[in-house]
């Protein structure tokens, strides 16, 4: 038997720790949500369709529709999309709110990544900019929050006017934030307060209006609000000497103090803390811990309804009076540790992220870049009455009625007010993000985790115990060389060498500053038994995360695959081993009851339809990149047997190993599914098959030589397209970065080509 092996892709760019995320991801804008100009996004939609939304603003109904996507850099075109209307009030304003949604009349399909597009009118705000400003800073304070940018809506030809495109918050927002998007998901609104109604899970099931408060929108076959009672027992219940390791249990309260200090900043009085509305609650199944998100931020930074001032408003007395408590929010300010932090936090939000050169920055750049397309909107003017000089006034003057603020003098009042409010105390380090991994016999027991406090170099120990032994330390660093990210990330890493099989290692994180305030997470230290394991040399030998017409299953569906391959020199039972796309949730689906021999193949269908057979995985992959991993049984702690993570994928194009359970990778145009790899090899530049060659190669003078004119296509080592032409002899590839290559010729074999960093 072989040892634990991992495989990453390193040219996927995704690293891999532990099997615990705790940091939230932060994905890039890429295409959709670039904001240095304004995409065009077209709606055709039937007339009629059209016409009985607007007659039915209270309805969900969606109609088909189709759509394009234009931004001078890509343009994209999807038939059979659902269109709706969508907002609260806003339904009944002149300028509406739609929804486009990709896979309600196309199940399971996306674009570049979404399911569905919240266009939102954004009529309340003369400036049309205060939402994607709250979002933006939310993003830059190390928050999870949508990615947003303005966009030019036209449905069947005609200018709908200047929209803003908030990504929604779903299942793939879960995934691309925390890894993972398999827990239940709440979407909170009025009036839900988190207050405590009881044990049973069933009472926070009450409604309001033709809705759930607390309305689950993922794991619905299942309607079970058990860990929601949970959490808002722990929060109103535990003890307040014991309340922030109680609530750390079950909820991240670190990230959470954050949003509080943000939402009161921004004066988001729509949200939890004033108007009991407007959040979503997900349990992070890598954590266990309930991750808060807010939404709908329009109502902010001076727009005011209730004849209140935002901008003085006590930052510590901020919630609504005379009605119901908001537990998540006077608990932790009645709780002097976790007052104080609320204060660190607001003080770093106000002096390093939302400054007001920040501020001036982004508004700035982005009004001269939509004033254009308010000038020409012809629905802005209808709710309010607003003009094009009211638009740049906004900026800097209150327009009377719910507008009681200019957006910049905002910012000022509610930074000097808090300044004057604030009050600061020195703070014990706060360490969140711990995570560890599960090493088997002989490897590394790696920890880390983020640590912040006013003092910017505190000492960070990995305190841990071998079975019953004494407390042992060992110091933790930030310096990019000890699994702990980038030096200077905050990110502390640590590394117990060699475990030992038959031992048990209890591990926590302690901190100090230089004040002597300390610190110790988690609460209860983490315990992993290291245990014996055979570790079968079962391997991820080949996958394909978009099959549209390369094999189909017995139902005749083209589904994603996944192939495994017995490298060991003995037979395997799978019936006790799993199979996951999220390494944080190694047994996501135990694979079927059957031994497989040495040097044989299993092909596992990712299509999230357990129905079908017992070869059919309850995941699919994700296109635009994931992680694969194999994992041994319970009984081992799901130790790694075998990982992969990769990056954005084509269609109908693999990935596999090089040679049968090898060590490189490469990409298969000729995919080899339940079958030897081998059989999908490539040309390094002539295949006797063919009557086309390449040269030179590798490739140092920018141009590359085709001995026919034939059409082709061109992919980088990702699988990526990058280049597609007919009837060429000559192709510059001057532009493209150094690096591993393949050509299709149409209708012959693929060749693989280096360009030369030596050109």
């Amino acid at each position: 038997m072989t040892v634990l092996q991992r495989t990453i892709l390193a040219l996927a760019g995704i690293c891999f720790f532990g099997e615990v995320h705790g940091q939230p991801l932060s994905p890039p804008a890429g295409h959709l949500f670039v904001d240095t100009l304004v995409p065009r996004i077209d709606i055709s939609i039937n007339p009629d369709s059209l016409q009985w939304l607007y007659d039915h603003p209270d309805s969900n109904q969606e109609f088909h529709a189709s759509f394009i996507f234009n931004n001078t850099l890509v343009c994209d075109s999807i038939e059979n999309i659902g269109f709706r209307l969508r907002g609260n009030t806003s339904r009944w304003a002149a300028k509406k709110s739609f929804k486009v949604s990709f896979n309600t009349f196309e199940p399971g399909r996306s674009y570049r990544g979404l399911e569905k597009m919240n266009l939102n009118g954004e009529h309340n705000d003369p400036s049309v900019i205060r939402a994607k400003l709250c979002w933006d800073l939310m993003r830059d304070f190390g928050l999870p929050a949508p990615r947003a940018n303005h966009i030019a809506l036209y449905i069947n030809n005609n200018y709908f006017g200047l929209y803003i495109h908030v990504e929604h918050i779903d299942e793939e927002f879960m995934k691309s934030r925390f890894g993972n998007k398999e827990g239940n998901l709440f979407k909170c609104l009025w009036p839900a307060d988190l207050s405590y109604l009881g044990e049973d899970p069933d009472l926070y099931k009450m409604e309001s209006g033709d809705r759930r408060v607390y309305d689950l929108k993922t794991n619905q076959n299942s309607d079970d609000y058990s860990d929601l009672a949970h959490f808002i027992s722990v929060l109103n219940n535990t003890p307040p000497d014991q309340l922030p390791c109680g609530l750390e249990e079950v909820f991240n309260l670190a990230d959470y103090l954050k949003v509080a200090a943000l939402d009161i900043f921004i004066g988001d009085w729509d949200g939890y803390i004033y108007n009991k509305n407007n959040f979503y609650l997900y349990h992070n199944q890598a954590t266990g811990q309930f991750e808060y998100i807010p939404y709908d931020l329009d109502n902010t930074l001076g727009i005011d309804w209730f004849g209140r001032d935002w901008g003085t408003r006590d930052i510590y007395d901020w919630e609504q009076h005379g009605s119901e408590l908001r537990p998540l929010y006077t608990r932790l300010m009645d709780h002097t540790v976790l007052h104080d932090q609320f204060s660190f936090y607001f003080n770093e939000l106000i002096t390093g992220f939302g400054t007001m050169d920040y501020f001036q920055e982004k508004t700035g750049r982005i009004r001269w870049m939509i004033a254009p397309y308010i000038e020409t909107d012809p629905f802005y003017p209808l709710d309010y009455g607003y003009t094009i000089t009211d638009f740049h006034l906004s900026f800097q003057e209150p327009l009377g009625g719910h507008v009681t603020y200019g957006l910049i003098p905002y910012v000022q009042v509610r930074i000097s007010s808090a300044l004057s409010q604030l009050q600061l105390t020195n703070i014990p380090p706060v360490i969140k993000y711990f995570a560890h991994n599960h090493p088997g016999p002989d490897s590394d027991l790696k920890v880390r985790a983020f640590v912040e406090d006013e003092d910017m170099f505190p000492e960070v120990l990995l305190r841990y115990r071998v079975n019953t032994g004494a407390l042992q330390t060992m110091v933790m660093l930030d310096d990019g060389l000890h699994d702990d990210g980038m030096a200077l990330d905050r990110i502390y890493g640590a590394c117990i060498q060699q475990v030992i099989a038959g031992n048990t290692y209890s591990i926590s994180v302690g901190a100090t500053d230089g004040e002597g305030s300390y610190s110790i997470r988690p609460c209860d230290p983490a315990t992993i038994q290291v245990i014996e394991s055979l570790h079968p040399d079962l391997r991820i030998n080949e996958f394909m995360a978009s099959n549209s017409q390369t094999l189909p299953d017995e139902a005749g569906e083209y589904d994603d695959w996944i192939e495994i391959y017995n490298a060991d020199i003995s037979e395997v039972w799978l019936g006790d081993k799993y199979l996951s796309d999220d390494l944080g949730q190694p047994d996501r689906w135990m694979l079927p009851d059957l031994t497989l021999e040495p040097g044989a193949f299993l092909l596992i269908w990712a299509d999230d339809d357990t129905q079908q057979g017992e070869y059919h995985a309850n995941f699919k992959l994700d296109k635009d990149g994931e992680e694969i991993g194999i994992f041994d049984s319970e009984s081992t702690g799901y130790q790694i047997l075998d990982t992969v993570a990769f990056g954005s994928q084509t269609t109908d194009v693999s990935m596999g190993r090089t040679t049968d359970g090898g060590t490189e990778w490469t990409v298969f145009f000729q995919p080899t599914p339940g079958a030897s790899n081998l059989t999908g090899s490539l040309s390094e530049n002539r295949d006797k098959r063919s009557p086309v060659h390449i040269f030179p190669n590798p490739v140092r003078q920018g141009i590359l030589h085709i001995s026919h004119p034939v059409s082709l296509r061109i992919f980088d080592a990702n699988g990526r397209q990058v280049f597609m032409a007919s009837g060429c002899r000559m192709i510059d590839v001057s532009s493209l970065p150094a690096g591993l290559y393949y050509l299709l010729p149409e209708n012959q074999p693929a060749f693989k080509f280096i360009i030369s960093c030596d050109r």
